[in-house]
């Protein structure tokens, strides 16, 4: 058994032949934790005792001749900002480092229906707010491809666990690229889907009418799999939607979706080695039949400012409960305390790190009287706009298009240390993700290929931006890039 070589798929019909067991599955990629994950730091837990159990139990299924899901076995990695009972979740961040959660995340429970394997919780910035995996609280994830480089953000533990070949796939969330934009740099397929169809119960908060969990995987096959089993309508998440997710069916219906090219998005700035996996990926496209269409989605140019209003207003409201007297994530700060007003002033936003407070105070200061209206209101205003752009490239009565191609991000993953002394240079990371959050669409990274950059090889993506609730199209035409 050659774990680098297997799928979400070919690990099912293996177990199915009796090629192998769940156990050996399962300690063959505990190993690989144990052996690489001293250099990459993807893991801030390993669940080794329960995911032995969890495979034992797959192996009696499959003696007795129980049917087995397609994921029973399946050796996953959770971010750790998503909830597993009984486990930490940290979120990365000191003011969570002794919680344990008292539930699952509903995506958790649909993952153990479903017979899947956690490994462990992986890294992530704090709190989620990062492009890069550099502002965890307790350590930085490095790059499989390149030890010097970041994995991307906010899910760089994640996408290293799944393409340092420690895990099969992994679950992330997406505030503003952090599916995608990890896993472009880490070379393998994120999904970021529809606001709604996959439910956020258990996940903590961030920007909640932004957040979307999504999986990470290997392939664009093995993402799908993934997404179906964790999507549809939850009654603990009012956002959440009922909607009936058809197949793409086959490539003759696939080849009659028309693709645009935003040229808002194919900028001055993008790197040689994008622009490059951006014509490839065109090209290949093309000799399978597909037809593209130049499109503008004129605001644009909005989009990353509008974020940088509206996510931190969501966070400061958000992170309001993390007061460091129920989450008392450094208990010996309060104390000393002489009173209840001391103890406040002690232990609020003690353990939160620079970021997360840049973000608090950002927010708050949006939301102030006096300065509502000139900011959040006229940024969701301004959002309105951007959703509408979508719209009306996605309109048949305009004869537009039906899925859009665009860039993950405008350069390959940069050194550590790189951007994080500039904040608005890390921002920037995310101009070409903000967009589906804000209109809440989803999108696909898809990996092209690597390039040389200095001394190595880094990978590059690109990502399919589809109308709402149509995974299957973009997924679709991604396998097909796949299969070529």
């Amino acid at each position: 058994m050659h774990i680098q070589n297997l799928t979400l798929k070919s690990l099912h019909e293996g177990l199915l032949n009796k090629e192998f067991s769940a156990i050996e599955v399962a300690k063959k990629f505990l190993d690989e934790i144990k052996s690489s994950d001293g250099n990459i730091g993807a893991f801030l837990l390993t669940l080794e005792n329960e995911a032995l159990e969890q495979a034992s139990q797959i192996d009696l299924d499959i003696q007795s001749g129980r049917p087995i899901p397609i994921l029973a076995g399946a050796p996953l990695a959770i971010k750790d900002n998503i909830l597993i009972e009984g486990k930490p979740a940290t979120a990365a961040s000191k003011v969570l480092e002794n919680y344990l959660a008292s539930y699952d995340a509903t995506v958790i429970k649909k993952l153990k229906e479903a017979g899947a394997i956690f490994l462990g919780k992986t890294n992530l910035d704090e709190f989620a707010m990062g492009s890069s995996t550099e502002y965890s609280a307790f350590k930085k994830t490095k790059n499989p491809h390149d030890l010097t480089r970041v994995p991307g953000g906010s899910s760089g533990g994640s996408a290293a666990a799944v393409a340092g070949g420690m895990v099969l796939a992994a679950l992330g969330s997406d505030t503003s690229g952090s599916i995608c934009l990890p896993a472009a740099f880490c070379g393998v397929a994120g999904l970021r889907p529809t606001y709604g169809a996959v439910s956020r119960f258990g996940l903590i908060a961030m920007g909640s009418s932004l957040d979307q969990i999504g999986p990470i995987a290997r392939t664009v096959e093995d993402a799908e799999i993934l997404f179906d089993a964790i999507r549809g309508e939850d009654k603990f998440d009012a956002t959440s939607v009922k909607k009936d997710f058809s197949p793409e069916n086959d490539l003759s219906r696939l080849k009659n979706l028309k693709i645009g090219l935003p040229r808002e998005y194919f900028i001055d700035g993008l790197s040689n080695e994008v622009k490059n996996g951006l014509e490839e990926a065109i090209a290949k496209l093309k000799t399978l039949g597909f037809k593209f269409k130049d499109i503008s989605l004129p605001h644009t140019k909005y989009a990353l400012s509008v974020y940088y209003i509206i996510m931190p207003a969501e966070v400061s409201a958000n992170l309001a409960r993390f007061e460091g007297v129920r989450y008392p994530g450094i208990p010996e700060i309060g104390e000393n305390a002489k009173s209840l007003r001391d103890l406040y002033f002690k232990t609020r936003g003690a353990g939160f790190g620079a970021e997360p407070r840049r973000r608090i105070l950002l927010g708050t200061f949006v939301l102030s009287a006096g300065y509502y209206d000139a900011y959040y209101a006229k940024a969701q205003k301004v959002r309105r706009l951007i959703k509408d752009d979508f719209e009306n490239a996605f309109d048949p009565a305009q004869g537009n298009v039906d899925v859009i191609l665009a860039p993950v991000t405008p350069t390959p993953a940069f050194k550590f240390g790189e951007r994080a002394s500039d904040p608005l240079a890390m921002y920037l990371s995310d101009i070409f993700t903000t967009q589906t959050n804000l209109a809440g669409i989803p999108a696909l990274s898809v990996p092209v290929k690597k390039y040389k950059v200095g001394s190595g090889e880094l990978p590059v993506g690109f990502q399919l931006i589809g109308k709402p609730f149509h995974e299957a199209d973009i997924l679709g035409i991604g396998k097909q890039y796949e299969k070529i």
